[in-house]
């Protein structure tokens, strides 16, 4: 057993050396903490969604901008795509792969940007919220675990961390990189907690 835990370990630190060496990546979440900034800035909403997993990491990324990081600050206007009556209330009238754009076609206006996250990319809840943010001027900053992927092309900026052969590891990688756009969030608005 305790092998197996350290082969899992010492996969998931592979996965993460692969990033932290990938410079074409680094670079593309400097300019999704950018486009953040600028959508905070501009007095814009930052919207979030994913399926599963990925939505855990939606309301996990949403609840650290409105809540607390590390240190104590305003809330930013975040909120990912969880209500319940909603969810349920779209996919019954209008099938499940409308439950995020519906919200998006509803809440966002130009200038809002939008956290997509697929593993696979190929989500269709996902990309149809993607299709609807771009056709309203709402900025769109993907993250998936595979390179090529249909919802990268809809995207300003894709965070691509491929990690392994299952999601999990995709999925370790996405909650670092949301942390560390947070963290980027709030070195810009507030230097002086850093």
């Amino acid at each position: 057993m305790i092998e197996n835990i350290k082969a899992s370990l010492k996969e998931a630190q592979n996965a993460l050396d692969n990033l932290l060496s990938n410079e074409e990546t680094l670079v593309k979440i400097a300019s999704a903490a950018k486009i953040l900034i600028e959508t905070f800035k501009t007095g814009h909403r930052v919207f979030s969604c994913g399926n599963g997993g990925s939505m855990c990491d939606a309301m996990h990324f949403a609840e650290e901008l409105t809540g607390r990081f590390r240190k104590n600050r305003n809330g930013y206007p975040a909120l990912a795509i969880s209500d319940p009556s909603h969810l349920t209330c779209v996919a019954n009238d209008f099938g499940y792969d409308f439950v995020f754009s519906r919200y998006i076609e509803s809440h966002g206006v130009r200038g809002d940007s939008l956290v997509a996250i697929s593993t696979s990319g190929t989500s269709p809840t996902v990309l149809n919220a993607a299709k609807t943010a771009a056709l309203n001027g709402i900025n769109v900053i993907a993250f998936t675990g595979k390179a090529g992927s249909e919802l990268e092309s809809l995207s300003d900026v894709c965070i691509c961390t491929p990690g392994g052969q299952f999601a999990d590891r995709i999925q370790e990688l996405h909650i670092k990189v949301l942390h560390i756009l947070i963290e980027m969030i709030e070195r810009h608005f507030h230097p002086e907690k850093y």
